[in-house]
């Protein structure tokens, strides 16, 4: 049996091309994936620009089609369109990309049919274990059908219905695509509409020449804000490598937190569905669920990550869910992440009003944040019981284990400390009323981690 824990992850596959990840590998889990979607007419298929995208596509589709399943090959895609063609055409999908990880990595990231997640727990792991244990073909199937078929064109024409920008007011606007793919979409999206496109790095390169596709690492914004300031931008965008995350900064150059996105985007959800549910993870900052309840909205805080968002989604049938990590849910885009929606949706708040980006959003940001600080540690669980022990017991403090721990302090301030799932790591966020007060639980909580 072959050992595939170091590429299977908790919401995708992801590996060295070539050492962890090739042709073979690759197209045993498109029959495997094909098996487990009992049922289905297709498979949709997409791919990012990577050098070893189109190839390993094009063996995921030779073992899905030896399983007797037709395949829609969309090409060029980034993940949320991938998404759009699952709900569109009610098929499972499958994406081929790295996302912001180095030209060496490729992955794929799976759903069900109408974008429904596929993670360790919906169905990775079956996955996994029938490719490791050498399933073989199954026999006497007539091979399925390969159709090709550009979904760009709908993709644009479905996010223009739920976000219209033909009314905004002249906008100039910076993307940074980081050689990634929205320098494919974003042409696309924005033609005709009264958004002056300033472009950078839209060339469709794998090796990511000009910066890491991480719009979420301070360092690769540094171009995109002194863009914004040279050619005097109403607002800039910049979208990581597969595009399914969209990082905004505001006429000058300071980056918006996504949480002040998140609020924004929910009062403008709760517009169209008074009294909707809206979905924020736990730390995300307190002003979301704040603002939620304060506009007729109902706030449901849940744990990180995108299959227990899209879970209490559907549980809830909330319109609209949010992360930290710029990753943006919309129940009228089959409850699938898509940054790009989110940017639609900021632009057309800027654009139907008259004040610069950085007043709108700042009544959408209302305390101080530490960002995520990562600690090394070999002992999670003994360092994190050492940090509860030392802060449950003081007066008017409240704590919670949802996801990691979460310490809530008498003055306002709050912070979540979370083992990492992959590495030796502990990641700390921190939010408090100023930034004094943000660096003082940080200095106390550290010196117990790091201790």
């Amino acid at each position: 049996m072959r050992d595939l824990s170091g590429v299977f992850k908790a919401y995708d596959i992801r590996g060295v091309v070539g050492e962890q990840l090739d042709a073979d590998l690759v197209r045993d889990i498109g029959a495997a994936f094909a098996r487990q979607m009992t049922g289905a007419e297709g498979i949709v298929i997409g791919h990012d620009m990577r050098a070893s995208s189109p190839g390993l596509a094009s063996a995921f589709a030779e073992g899905v089609t030896r399983e007797g399943v037709d395949v829609v090959m969309i090409g060029l895609a980034s993940t949320d369109m991938l998404y759009f063609a699952s709900g569109r055409l009610n098929l499972p999908g499958a994406m081929f990309t790295a996302s912001h990880n180095p030209a060496k990595y490729n992955g794929i990231k799976l759903c069900r049919a109408g974008a429904a997640p596929v993670g360790q727990e919906t169905g990775l792991t079956e996955i996994q274990h029938e490719v490791e244990a050498g399933t073989p073909p199954s026999e006497g199937r007539t091979a399925g059908r390969l159709e090709t078929r550009d979904m760009l064109t709908e993709y644009v024409a479905y996010l223009h219905t739920l976000v219209d920008l033909s009314g905004s007011r002249p906008l100039k606007v910076v993307v940074d695509a980081g050689n990634g793919m929205g320098g494919h979409t974003v042409p696309a999206m924005f033609d005709g509409l009264p958004i002056d496109i300033v472009p950078m790095y839209f060339e469709l390169d794998g090796s990511f020449p000009n910066h890491e596709a991480n719009p979420l690492d301070p360092k690769n914004i540094v171009d995109l804000q002194a863009k914004v300031r040279e050619v005097g931008a109403d607002a800039g965008l910049a979208f990581d490598g597969d595009a399914d995350r969209c990082f905004v900064v505001d006429e000058q150059g300071e980056p918006v937190p996504p949480s002040a996105v998140t609020a924004l985007v929910a009062v403008r959800e709760l517009k169209k569905d008074p009294g909707g549910t809206v979905i924020h993870n736990l730390i995300t900052s307190k002003a979301v669920p704040e603002i939620v309840a304060e506009h007729g909205g109902k706030p449901v805080r849940t744990r990180v990550g995108h299959s227990f968002i899209k879970a209490e989604m559907a549980t809830t049938d909330a319109i609209f869910g949010g992360e930290h990590s710029a990753h943006y849910y919309f129940r009228d885009f089959w409850r699938a992440d898509t940054g790009m929606l989110a940017a639609l949706h900021v632009l057309a708040a800027l654009g139907e009003q008259e004040r610069p980006l950085s007043e709108l959003t700042a009544e959408y940001s209302r305390y101080s944040a530490s960002g995520e600080i990562n600690s090394t540690v070999e002992d999670q669980a003994g360092r994190m019981a050492a940090v509860k022990e030392a802060f449950a017991y003081r007066s008017g403090v409240t704590t919670d284990e949802l996801d990691g721990l979460t310490v809530e302090l008498p003055a306002g301030g709050w912070f979540n400390l979370r083992p990492s799932n992959t590495e030796p790591l502990l990641r700390l966020n921190i939010e408090a009323a100023d930034d004094t007060a943000v660096a003082a639980i940080r200095d106390e909580v550290l010196a117990i981690v790091r201790a």
